[in-house]
């Protein structure tokens, strides 16, 4: 875990996997089957609200499938999961129509695990995991699933230090050699207003980038506030989504999906970063540590930038988007592409593609069933989260990062013990409050 990681090896390795590895057809010698039902089982690891989401996508894939076991750190959170997809009148969040899947669920209560260790468990029931925890938890379940020969889905992003990310690398070279398929929540991948944008870009349509202008600015999301009686473990595990040890702060957890488009768009990871950011409006007890906004400038090897924005503040503007400006036009959003005139080269109307949450399931369960070896995202899925790191580096440090030393940082968030009664990596002070990065004096690498 301490070989040394360089941008240029990333960028090969990706090549290579995009180029070579992922349309590859084989037999799979990891797709066994339990008990003689040659369903596909799925085990479910994470049974939040995109637990839920994943598992009623995977369960319509179409294929022959089937839930074996679920497993999370909260029962209630797992039984809630439980009775919504076994609701004939569920209807899941991104689509309108209710799916009777109660002929696709097997999990009898001896396969329902709660705790830090059940995952474990669930592993060892399936053909495929979907992982949908908190992100800080990715690299120990992505490494047990990979080692147990299981094809995934896992939602991004894949760690929240670069520890971790070092991690999943090493577990994708064995997911490869295994020929387990892997495919990562980054769904714009799987969208075919974004695939199309793209593919025009690489073809040349507005020439050269030179500029990205990336954004996920919104009012923020939920707050779980303290409850009577919770350890400090359960608190931040309840409130998951304000520390860094579980979330990464939201650059990671949301902003990784823009960041991984002008990755895409440019072929290419930054070379450094420098950025500034704090915590002007969300301040109270339960928003943790992390900031509520940052604005960062990325740099590629060509000397083009990302410029990065993201925010959590209610009442501001909000926008969720990409936009690319190149030597011969500019791409102003998704679908969009013009020349330096400003007449319309590409103009996408995405009314009636499929859903990209649903599709990448389709695909993924698809490719199972036939036997297929066709996807491999978990490389792009630790470069996108390594560069929402680095942000995240530059605007706690106020320093200029390097990547190639971002990547090797030995700075690991993780907890030294998984229990309920362990003290988190961070703990409050007299007052309820966290320590806060200060940039200028916090050390990110």
């Amino acid at each position: 875990m301490k070989n040394s990681f360089n941008r240029r090896s990333f960028v090969k390795t990706s090549a290579i996997a995009a180029g070579a590895g992922i349309f590859i057809q084989d037999e799979l010698k990891a797709k066994a089957y339990i008990d003689g039902d040659d369903a596909i089982k799925i085990g479910l690891i994470g049974c939040g609200g995109r637990g839920t989401g994943a598992i009623t996508q995977a369960l319509k894939s179409g294929q022959n499938v089937k839930l074996v076991a679920m497993a999370d750190a909260f029962r209630d959170n797992l039984d809630k999961c439980y009775k919504q997809i076994t609701n004939p009148e569920y209807k899941d969040w991104s689509s309108d129509k209710a799916d009777n899947l109660n002929d696709r669920i097997d999990v009898p209560e001896e396969h329902m695990f709660d705790g830090f260790d059940g995952y474990k468990k669930v592993i060892e029931l399936c053909d495929i995991v979907i992982l949908t925890t908190p992100p800080g938890f990715r690299p120990i379940h992505f490494e047990a699933a990979v080692n147990a020969g299981k094809h995934i889905f896992t939602e991004k992003p894949m760690a929240v230090d670069a520890p971790g990310i070092r991690r999943v690398l090493k577990a994708a070279e064995t997911a490869r050699r295994k020929k387990l398929n892997v495919v990562v929540g980054l769904q714009r991948h799987y969208q075919k207003i974004y695939t199309e944008w793209i593919d025009a870009i690489h073809n040349g349509a507005i020439g050269d980038i030179v500029t990205s202008r990336v954004y996920w600015n919104s009012a923020g999301v939920w707050v779980r506030e303290r409850q009577e009686g919770q350890t400090e473990m359960e608190y931040q595990m309840r409130n998951w989504y304000y520390f860094n040890w579980l979330c990464g702060d939201h650059i990671t957890e949301q902003h990784i999906h823009n960041l991984d488009v002008s990755n895409w768009a440019k072929q290419a990871y930054p070379v450094r970063a420098m950025g500034m950011g704090g915590r002007e409006v969300r301040d109270g007890l339960d928003h943790g540590e992390i900031f509520d906004h940052h604005f960062i400038e990325y740099e590629y090897a060509d000397g083009s930038r990302m410029f990065s924005q993201c925010r959590h503040i209610e009442g501001c503007a909000s926008r969720v988007s990409e936009a690319f400006h190149g030597t011969n036009g500019t791409a102003p959003k998704p679908g969009v592409l013009k020349t330096m005139s400003g007449h319309s080269i590409m103009n996408y109307d995405d009314e009636n593609d499929p859903n990209p949450y649903q599709y990448e399931h389709d695909l993924l369960f698809e490719a199972i069933a036939n036997g297929e070896y066709k996807y491999d995202d978990a490389d792009n899925g630790a470069y996108a989260t390594m560069t929402a790191i680095l942000g995240r580096m530059a605007t706690y440090s106020g320093k200029i990062v390097e990547w190639d030393d971002a990547l090797n940082s030995e700075i690991d968030l993780s907890p030294k013990t998984y229990a309920w009664d362990a003290n988190p990596p961070v703990m409050p002070d007299a007052n309820g409050r966290y320590r806060i990065a200060v940039p200028g004096q916090t050390k990110t690498v």
